[in-house]
């Protein structure tokens, strides 16, 4: 999991939008996207963990010939888009809340598209 909550907010700060929201969308069908605690890197291995516990690539008998069944099984279930309303040009994430991009297929160049929707306050 790879937290890019910061670069989130630079292209935020450099829209000049005021008010609306982030929507973030991963174009890839063995990533996904999520909101969760950015303050104890174990939360996110847990996470993984939990995921490879759960849906392991080998061993549950998945007829995919790339064998990476379970990555598209885990971006299905993590979901593959996050909406982050802003105020004042600053997302309203939670104290201890980060955007991260999951990778469940091994490392890969990824591209995350943004759209900001402004409501023009």
């Amino acid at each position: 999991m790879v937290e890019f909550t910061e670069e989130v907010r630079r292209k935020l700060k450099g829209s000049g939008a005021s008010e609306g929201l982030c929507v973030l969308f991963v174009r890839h069908t063995t990533a996904g996207l999520t909101v969760n605690e950015n303050a104890d890197p174990d939360v996110a291995s847990d996470m993984l963990h939990a995921l490879r516990t759960l849906l392991p690539q080998h061993g549950m008998g998945f007829r995919h010939g790339e064998e990476n069944s379970d990555a598209h099984i885990k971006t299905s279930l993590v979901g593959t888009s996050v909406t982050v309303p802003f105020r004042d040009g600053e997302l309203l994430l939670g104290r201890w809340q980060g955007i991260f991009l999951c990778e469940f297929d091994g490392g890969r160049e990824r591209e995350v598209v943004l759209t900001i929707v402004s409501s023009g306050q």
